[in-house]
């Protein structure tokens, strides 16, 4: 991984660009999203700047770069002229001052790089290939472009209008999380369109509870990780606690949600007196075990058992 993925807040913070181009037109129109203070150089722009200009939703200095023109105010520079020496000058003025700086289009002379963005109201998804393939990235968000729904911004002002009122139901971190899984895997809830209509959802799903108790998933790996089932995948998401066996790819344990634990095992004992202080704890956990392997089978007993396809 080239780039750490970052998302920076901008709101009512200095940010200077320079130039007046197509590409500072859509730099300038993606930091205005975010709330940036825009400060704009350039003796001439494109017609779509000159009316943000009018609108005064940015400032523009009409003249062409000078050194004189930048200061450690601003938290980012942007150069996007098509002259690379005039640039590499702006690239130079920013790293004196210690300023995080971009040049379109020139990796060398980039301490940070935008990813191609999904938007839904508050829900950003960030697409990035480190700059190798913009053509890879573009289809990409093309494919999530048509998979995510629409309704994405309700439900994501609904949970942020709700982050208050859920701690008087629940008050430890991991009982909200475990009622938020089942209600936002909740057909009814990924349907709704309306606030109304969250609100019936979410006052049935307080009334019902959430399961405290927990469980043990056994997961057959392969070398192939996009043989998972939707399923398992799901478990994974949910799994608190993952233990993989040590020839296990990582693919399948990079999968598992981010912040369960991990832990690897070398045999079955291992494995045994890492379950069973598992359950003690009322854990989820996944086991990540090889195909076809008899091994386990004392410790699966009826639990349940995920092959790269299908359950068993």
């Amino acid at each position: 991984m080239r780039y750490f993925p970052l998302f920076l807040d901008v709101e009512n913070k200095p940010v200077l660009v320079v130039g007046g181009g197509e590409v500072a037109c859509r730099k300038v129109d993606s930091l205005l999203r975010a709330g940036a203070a825009v400060t704009l150089v350039s003796p001439k722009v494109e017609p779509y700047l000159h009316d943000l200009i009018v609108e005064k939703k940015l400032i523009w200095i009409q003249n062409f770069y000078s050194s004189q023109l930048i200061s450690n105010d601003y938290i980012q520079v942007w150069a996007t002229t098509d002259n690379p020496e005039l640039n590499h000058q702006v690239h130079r003025d920013a790293k004196n001052l210690g300023i995080l700086v971009n040049v379109v289009d020139d990796l060398p002379y980039c301490d940070f790089i935008t990813p191609s963005m999904i938007n839904r109201g508050r829900i950003q998804i960030a697409i990035s290939s480190g700059g190798a393939s913009p053509v890879l990235v573009r289809n990409i968000r093309e494919k999530l472009e048509m998979a995510l729904s629409q309704n994405l911004s309700v439900l994501a002002d609904f949970g942020a209008s709700k982050r208050n009122s859920i701690k008087e139901h629940y008050s430890t971190v991991d009982e909200r999380r475990k009622f938020w899984e089942v209600f936002l895997s909740a057909t009814e809830v990924e349907q709704a369109t309306t606030r109304e209509q969250l609100e019936s959802l979410y006052q049935g799903a307080l009334k019902q509870g959430i399961e405290s108790s927990g469980r043990v998933t056994w997961i057959e790996f392969v070398d192939d990780v996009e043989l998972l089932s939707i399923k398992a995948l799901r478990l994974m998401q949910e799994a608190e606690l993952v233990l993989y066996a040590k020839e296990c790819p990582f693919s399948y344990v990079d999968m598992c949600r981010r912040d369960a634990e991990r832990e690897s095992f070398s045999d079955s004992g291992e494995l045994s007196t890492k379950l069973a202080s598992a359950k003690k704890r009322q854990l989820r956990v996944c086991v990540m075990i090889p195909p076809a392997n008899s091994t386990f089978s004392l410790l699966i007993g009826s639990d349940t058992r995920l092959s790269s396809s299908k359950e068993i």
